[in-house]
């Protein structure tokens, strides 16, 4: 089994529904149990930022599918709840990252591990840190490090 961290993230089409739709399709992914999902968090958009704040969760799971195969039905997940692609950072039901496979370093045409922005994301590291408190992210450092050079991104926990 391979530990995987996957963001969740909704802007549209009432977003906690999006998110608690996107856990329950989690937790029947083939070859992978559901283990853990952060709190959700609200945070305002980054890059187009004309557009609603955003709730935002981190979900770790177990797994023996490959990246390439994760990463695949997780797209799948995001197709069947109406995600649209219209242009970079537009608002959307639903966003599922793969954030971490293991200690795994990839960059191919289809995947980058670690996510190549997820360093430099406040709502990524907070959930992911919720998580696990000591964990490192391959090539950049230990994510409390990286979430305290995300300080001026506001974030904010909701229940």
């Amino acid at each position: 089994m391979t530990v995987a961290y996957v963001a969740l993230g909704a802007n549209i089409c009432d977003p906690r529904r999006q998110l608690e739709a996107a856990i329950e399709q989690l937790k029947n992914l083939p070859d992978t149990d559901f283990v853990l999902v952060s709190g959700f968090y609200r945070s305002a958009p980054l890059g187009y930022v004309d557009q609603a704040d955003f709730l935002n969760a981190v979900a770790r799971l177990d797994t023996t599918l490959p990246a390439e195969q994760l990463l695949e039905n997780l797209q799948k997940m995001e197709q069947r709840q109406s995600r649209e692609r219209s242009f970079p950072n537009a608002p959307r039901t639903l966003d599922l990252d793969l954030l971490l496979y293991g200690d795994s370093i990839l960059d191919s045409p289809r995947l980058t591990l670690p996510h190549p922005r997820m360093h430099e994301r406040a709502f990524v590291l907070q959930p992911l840190l919720e998580l696990d408190s000591e964990i490192s992210i391959p090539g950049k450092g230990k994510a409390g490090a990286l979430l305290s050079a995300c300080g001026s991104q506001k974030i904010e926990r909701i229940d």
